[in-house]
């Protein structure tokens, strides 16, 4: 049941702007707030939010701080932000063992529904027969998440279902 959870927080992310919006963001998806994340990573509370939000000239949280929050959240916000900083898409590597029929089902069900999500903001954009910046921003960040989908779902087929050796006819 958690894990659907997470999916629906993912199916609703989107590519953050700053990285003080990607500590934010998984901030605010950290169960038990600011005392959790500050535990998790060793920190005090104070000491976690002044890195957290870069008060009193205090360094950032660092990459690898911040993942170890996105490893409990389940979010992947640093990833992309990232990556869209380069003008690419995040694709998490799903491991092979963890493959099977149903988790390939549930990818091609997430991919649907992002592709679902691209559409619906085309079409509410094209209401007014104008396509603003804002909405165009929305769109292009839909599909990015949508093909960052489409890419993981296509190589977790791929390694579920490459020939083996030995087991190749």
């Amino acid at each position: 049941m958690a894990r659907s959870l997470r999916e629906q927080q993912k199916m609703k992310s989107q590519v953050l702007k700053t990285r003080r919006e990607v500590v934010r963001a998984i901030i605010c998806t950290f169960e038990g707030g600011r005392e959790r994340a500050a535990t998790r990573i060793g920190l005090s509370l104070k000491k976690f939010d002044n890195h957290a939000y870069e008060n009193n000239n205090c360094r950032p949280l660092t990459d690898a701080q911040i993942f170890k929050l996105e490893q409990v959240t389940g979010t992947q916000h640093l990833a992309n932000y990232v990556a869209a900083m380069y003008g690419g898409m995040f694709v998490p590597v799903i491991r092979p063992e963890n493959l099977d029929n149903v988790e390939m089902y549930a990818r091609a069900m997430q991919t649907s529904a992002r592709q679902g999500t691209v559409d619906q903001i085309i079409a509410q954009a094209l209401e007014d027969g104008v396509i603003t910046e804002d909405e165009a921003e929305l769109i292009l960040n839909a599909h990015i998440l949508h093909m960052a989908a489409r890419t993981a779902e296509v190589h977790a087929a791929i390694d579920l279902y490459r020939a083996k050796s030995g087991r190749a006819q």
